[in-house]
């Protein structure tokens, strides 16, 4: 009685683990688990078409074109005529057997799971295999948008897409392998706004793996959602005529609105076409692309170009001297050729101002950019204090006020710091008493002093405010709603009092006017500027080697109500006052009055390339190795 009583127990005691088991999968865990990880359930995706993307005035920058994946589930795949397969879309019988080999791979893809077989392919393959595709089981086509550029500029700034790696995926379970993901510009830093949400769809299958019907009433269906449109701050037009006045030539131009902040144009030279990154043509153009170390195509010398600013960071010097009383408008300087600031012989900084033994005062010191002026103004303000540090760090601290030397935090994933020093940099660098003399070249701009070419158009938009600045921003609208982010629509002050300003910007409206900019005015257009000339050094194989200047200017314009602010950057361009300055003004006047009158200037600088200049380097380069052997 008691064995059958136990008995009895036990089958009842199993029975309701296995209810129980059942009722925890079916029920409980039933609603909570994901379908994908059955084998007896098949997933089609619904690929969102990507936003678009427009400049300023609504015109097409970006747009979606149809691409079409062969997709293959491995354990579907069954014996087929392998070589109608081939040649149906485009490939050798020996990728066939490599491709299968790999998506058959267990540790890599789950077999019930579909797999990219071949990418992009083309539409009219597409066309001819679709047609006879039901003879290859296991086989079937995802349709997908890709990339179409209507216009081949701005690559720096839109970016591009690649594909979803086996790690990405596994860390990111809204991507699946072989998916597109914005990997730099704009494409990348809105990549969340611009993808929108891809679509599912869920079926049973029986053992035979053919489809019965909708998985739990598609309780687990989703619809795509496209993704949003964005409008970018950027010109069109002025994009394209930058980039048509780089031609020839390496650097970067950055233009902002000075009242918002906006980009109007980010142009780096050399660029490439933004095509070329799209589609099966990727694979190939870009190992030539980002393997060119001699160009650098893929540098955007707007955003990530380290160069000393050169004169232009005078007026900077002259606000500082302002803001901590050491000069005023009236204060001067004789100049005879030079600064002398030691007994030394060395320790003399040539100036080829052209005033010889007049008297210089702040306005005149800008417009003839004189180095004496500025070496006695910085001077004055690293010794105000009695301690040198302090004094020091004031001037570091309000220069960086401009945005100078941090990433400013505008929306683009490259950049460079550049870098202000501080009294703590020189300390970790000298074992010695420093002071004023020893940074001496930091008055005019050169010494340890770095900036990129968006950092001087952001401060030159700063000087234009009187003052303050907005942070640079690359998108204007997101499905087309303005931009509400407080980094880019809050006012951020410089430490220098509105009142330095005027005298400033009268001496930068000089320099266009009887100046260096003087051969650069344009008619009807009040323009405030200045030039600069900025040595240039590299060390090929640790030797110290000068090649041809750098050509730098930063201008606003008008001189009232300023629109328009912006910095260029010539590598090897020689003078500021012979390339950079009448690039600077042909930009102006195109965005200001919608067209160049001066074609003659516009036809020079267009044509004009540095490219001998350039080949010069490689030849050094290649002299100093031939020596050394």
């Amino acid at each position: 009685m008691k064995r059958s009583f136990l008995l009895i127990f036990l089958i009842t005691l199993v029975g309701l683990i296995y209810i129980g088991r059942l009722f925890q999968l079916q029920v409980i865990e039933g609603h909570e688990s994901s379908p994908t990880s059955s084998a007896t359930i098949k997933i089609e995706y619904d690929y969102p078409e990507r936003g678009y993307i427009y400049d300023r005035n609504n015109k097409l920058m970006v747009a979606n074109e149809v691409s079409y994946d062969v997709m293959a589930i491995p354990k579907e795949l069954k014996t087929i005529d392998t070589l109608e397969f081939c040649e149906l879309v485009k490939i050798s019988k020996e990728d066939y057997i490599k491709k299968v080999k790999k998506i058959k791979n267990p540790r890599k893809f789950a077999p019930w799971l579909p797999a990219v077989f071949i990418k992009h392919l083309a539409k009219k393959d597409y066309a001819f295999l679709q047609e006879k595709l039901h003879k290859f089981k296991g086989f079937y086509i995802q349709k997908r948008t890709i990339r179409n550029y209507p216009e081949p500029v701005a690559a720096n700034v839109l970016g591009y897409l690649s594909e979803v790696n086996e790690l990405q995926a596994k860390n990111n379970p809204d991507y699946e392998n072989g998916e597109l993901i914005g990997k730099s510009g704009v494409e990348y830093y809105y990549e969340k706004a611009l993808r929108g949400n891809k679509g599912k769809k869920h079926f049973n299958r029986d053992n035979l793996m053919r489809i019965t019907g909708n998985y739990k009433d598609g309780i687990y269906d989703t619809l795509a959602v496209p993704g949003k449109d964005l409008l970018l701050t950027i010109d069109l037009d002025l994009q394209k005529y930058g980039e048509k006045l780089m031609t020839g030539k390496r650097g970067g131009i950055v233009v902002l609105e000075p009242s918002s902040g906006e980009i109007l144009a980010l142009v780096t030279a050399p660029s490439y076409d933004p095509n070329v990154l799209v589609g099966r043509k990727r694979y190939k153009h870009s190992t030539i692309l980002f393997n060119d170390s001699i160009n650098n195509p893929t540098y955007d010398r707007g955003l990530q170009g380290v160069y000393p600013p050169g004169s232009p960071f005078k007026i900077l010097n002259g606000l500082v001297g302002l803001q901590e009383g050491v000069i005023n408008e009236k204060s001067y300087v004789y100049c005879y050729g030079g600064y002398r600031y030691g007994k030394r012989k060395n320790e003399f900084m040539k100036c080829h101002c052209g005033i010889y033994g007049r008297p210089i005062r702040l306005k005149k010191a800008i417009a003839n950019s004189c180095n004496s002026y500025f070496s006695d103004v910085y001077r004055k303000i690293i010794d105000k204090p009695k301690n040198t540090k302090v004094g020091f760090d004031n001037w570091s601290n309000q220069i960086k006020s401009f945005g100078l030397g941090n990433f400013l935090g505008y929306d683009l994933n490259v950049g460079l710091p550049g870098l202000i020093p501080n009294a703590k940099y020189y300390d970790d660098r000298y074992d010695f008493r420093w002071g004023a003399t020893t940074n001496i070249s930091n008055a005019i701009g050169q010494g340890e002093i770095q900036t990129t070419p968006i950092q001087l158009a952001n401060a030159t938009a700063a000087i234009a405010n009187r003052g303050f600045y907005y942070t640079p921003h690359i998108v204007k609208q997101i499905d087309g709603k303005n931009i509400k982010n407080p980094k880019f629509t809050t006012k951020k002050q410089t430490l220098i009092n509105e009142e330095h300003f005027p005298v400033v910007i009268d001496a930068m409206h000089e320099v266009f006017k009887t100046g260096t900019g003087k051969y650069s005015r344009v008619k009807g257009i009040d323009i405030c500027g200045k030039t600069g000339t900025v040595e240039n050094f590299t060390r090929i194989n640790g030797e110290k080697v000068q090649l041809e200047d750098h050509s730098i200017l930063i201008a606003f314009a008008p001189k009232e109500n300023p629109k328009i602010a912006m910095a260029i950057f010539v590598e090897n361009g020689g003078f500021g006052s012979s390339i950079a300055a009448p690039i600077t003004s042909l930009m102006i006047e195109k965005y200001l009055n919608g067209e160049v009158l001066r074609k003659d200037l516009e036809e020079r600088m267009i044509n004009l390339s540095l490219q001998e200049e350039y080949d010069k380097l490689i030849v050094k380069k290649d002299s100093i190795e031939t020596v050394r052997k």
